[in-house]
């Protein structure tokens, strides 16, 4: 009787840890907008961290600066740059997207008609049934008409409005656990260990202090390489007859989305692209306007080389440490499975689940082959 009592008795033990996780799992997706503002306040304490320690080793004679006032200080340091940052990007991205509203499609299509004509006459010489019915002229114009449609930009500012009814609670939120983070760098590991055994908790401080030191290297990397990407962008679409404005909403979208390895580049490149053509259609297409993209196009190449030799290997090398291939997949993985949202934040929930793996579980082999450099 005493095998069949140790079987059930195992069979009631993961019974019990299935509840226990579908019940942990749902109450963290109903607090998930509090989890958020934990998450996002642990982020930020990360990137503030540095300031604070600096603050920490100032001294003179027996003095030196109270912990509440260093943690006040990188706290204001971070609100500081996410103001100047807004106050300078959003007037200019509002104005932009103004401007691309307003544009007039039938003076695009005019203007690129030659080109068009060009690839129309193109595919029919491939005499391919999938191109026998569809107008490359009309196809442009449908497609330039939902990309500049003005409900587009609309629905943008006004989902932007309704967020403003609840940005004041989360401002808030994030800035009381920010500052409690900055002011006291254990309390994040304080606060998860009330919910880890007993047995565990070395393996988890071991855990957390590893993710915090990875993490706040690859963020701080990630803002330097964003902030760096913005200025050469600008810098060169100035160089080659952008207007600022315009120059700076196409440095702003390839410094973001370069964030995301290999794929990133090429979207922020396309979409400059784009609103390098429908900012300058006034241009003659031959002798202006083509020109204009090629200069462009040399800026992105030229910037994209400097950060393939030089930004990314500072900062994946130092923090992330995983090969490309790795990187490449996790990416695909992310943006299967939330999109573009999804590909911003794989490489740092890689990083943490290698991190967890290398401690718990690494008696696997692939585990062992994964986290090998970290």
């Amino acid at each position: 009787m005493e095998p069949k009592f140790e079987i059930k008795s195992q069979t009631g033990k993961y019974i019990a840890i299935a509840l226990g996780a579908a019940f942990t799992l749902f109450i963290l997706w109903y607090l998930r907008s509090i989890i958020f503002y934990i998450l996002v306040s642990f982020v930020l304490s990360l990137v503030g961290r540095p300031v604070v320690e600096l603050l920490d080793k100032v001294k003179y004679n027996n003095l030196k600066v109270p912990r509440a006032l260093s943690a006040l200080l990188g706290l204001l340091m971070l609100w500081g740059a996410l103001l100047l940052f807004f106050r300078v990007f959003l007037p200019i991205i509002a104005f932009q997207a103004s401007e691309l509203a307003d544009v007039n499609t039938e003076a695009v299509i005019r203007n690129l008609d030659e080109p068009i004509q060009q690839i129309e006459a193109f595919m029919l010489r491939l005499e391919l049934d999938a191109f026998r019915d569809i107008s490359i002229p009309e196809f442009f114009s449908e497609k330039l008409n939902s990309v500049l449609n003005i409900d587009f930009f609309t629905g943008i500012f006004s989902s932007l409005a309704k967020l403003l009814g609840n940005i004041f609670i989360a401002a808030f939120a994030i800035t009381f656990m920010t500052f409690f983070f900055l002011k006291d760098d254990r309390l994040f590991l304080e606060g998860l260990l009330i919910f880890v055994p007993t047995q565990h908790e070395q393996a988890v401080r071991h855990v957390i202090s590893s993710i915090k030191y990875l993490l706040m290297r690859y963020f701080i990397g990630i803002l330097l390489q964003i902030t760096c990407i913005i200025i050469l962008i600008t810098t060169g679409m100035l160089i080659v007859g952008i207007r600022f404005n315009n120059a700076l909403v196409i440095g702003l979208l390839v410094g973001v989305f370069n964030v995301i390895p290999y794929i990133g580049p090429v979207i922020g490149a396309t979409l400059g692209i784009f609103i390098g053509i429908v900012t300058h259609i006034e241009l003659s297409f031959y002798t202006d306007l083509l020109p204009l993209l090629g200069y462009m196009l040399i800026v992105f190449v030229c910037v994209q080389l400097i950060d393939n030799m030089l930004f990314q290997p500072l900062i994946y090398a130092s923090s992330v440490h995983a090969h490309p291939m790795e990187i490449f997949l996790v990416l695909m993985i992310g943006g299967s499975t939330a999109g573009i949202l999804g590909m911003f934040l794989a490489i740092p929930t890689y990083t943490v689940i290698r991190v967890i793996a290398k401690e718990f579980f690494n008696n696997f082999k692939l585990v062992k082959r994964l986290t090998e450099k970290i």
